[in-house]
């Protein structure tokens, strides 16, 4: 089990932030550093673009894998997504993942003007969009012709290095989602799922699998996940508290009410035996990596109790 680090990009990042988080989780020895692909989330504040910032990933790390969790098809032109995927495969050599998914704040589509189709159209467009993009990075120039998106002797150069970026498809709709991480995926990312329910949801890809002429194993495992977690009391209320402010919480909330809450719905909560059996119980039902959301992004505490206590205690499970 290897334990990454997760940052909304959309909850006041800035550059100076974002350098120091690349800085420090390489530095503690994380494998990776991903990022969410938003204008917004509720309230508006400052957002940095997430092709952008990952461009500072690649020059600014040596060892971090990073990428995003995910980029929705509605934001950019698959041909944009696979011609900077490419170039930012060959700039971090080869570090890059690209995670792709079919969008869901509608919020942020009003806001900016930005069509959001239904549902149905938005996953067809994935499917469309990840067929574009694995052309563009083939030898030569590429044709296609979608409902969606067309090219016509399109020669994207420079090309990635060969089999890469890897690409990750993130969510656990059943019907849609884990037919195409079985389809297309090298990576499968769920959030938030409790070990009984991502057991579940497992199974339902090893069914996808099997229709695909495809072995499971293949496919990498991961998930995001939230935690409000801490080395001691003072810290672990500190992130209680400032998540709830990120959620809104009912008032006359209690912390502890508040964690249990998250707990329920598959978050990462409490100290280090709580993180570590959370963890494990994970491990066991074949999950190999875990990015935890790392939201207070000026103080150091959380990313370093992760990487002095619980990655060594979790190492090999």
């Amino acid at each position: 089990m290897q334990i990454g680090l997760m940052v909304e990009g959309q909850n006041g990042l800035t550059w100076e932030r974002w350098l120091h988080i690349l800085k420090l989780a390489e530095r503690l020895g994380f494998p990776s550093v991903f990022r969410s692909d938003h204008y917004f989330i509720g309230r508006q504040q400052d957002s940095l673009d997430a092709f952008l910032s990952f461009v500072m990933a690649a020059r600014e790390t040596s060892n971090l894998r990073f990428g995003p969790l995910v980029t929705p098809v509605t934001f950019r032109s698959p041909v944009d997504v696979g011609r900077m995927a490419a170039q930012i495969d060959i700039l971090s050599g080869g570090r890059f993942v690209l995670g792709m998914g079919a969008g869901w704040n509608e919020a942020e589509h009003t806001a900016y003007g930005i069509p959001f189709p239904p549902v149905k159209e938005r996953f067809d467009r994935l499917e469309e969009a990840i067929q574009v993009v694995k052309k563009l990075w083939e030898p030569g120039p590429a044709t296609f012709n979608g409902h969606y998106y067309q090219l016509s002797e399109a020669d994207c150069l420079p090309k990635p290095q060969a089999g890469r970026p890897p690409i990750l498809i993130g969510g656990g709709g059943e019907k849609r989602t884990l037919k195409a991480v079985a389809r297309y995926a090298t990576e499968w990312n769920s959030v938030n799922l409790t070990p009984e329910t991502y057991r579940h949801k497992a199974g339902v890809l090893a069914q996808h699998c099997e229709a695909e002429g495809r072995d499971p194993a293949e496919i990498r495992r991961s998930m995001m996940a939230f935690a409000a977690i801490g080395p001691d009391q003072a810290s672990l209320d500190r992130a209680t508290e400032t998540i709830m402010g990120m959620f809104g919480a009912p008032s006359g909330t209690t912390n502890e009410q508040f964690r249990e809450g998250l707990k329920q719905r598959g978050a990462i909560v409490g100290g280090k035996d709580e993180v570590v059996d959370a963890l494990g119980a994970l491990a066991r039902e074949g999950m190999e990596e875990v990015q935890l959301q790392h939201f207070m992004f000026d103080d150091d505490t959380v990313p370093e109790f992760l990487a002095s206590d619980v990655a060594p205690a979790v190492r090999g499970l």
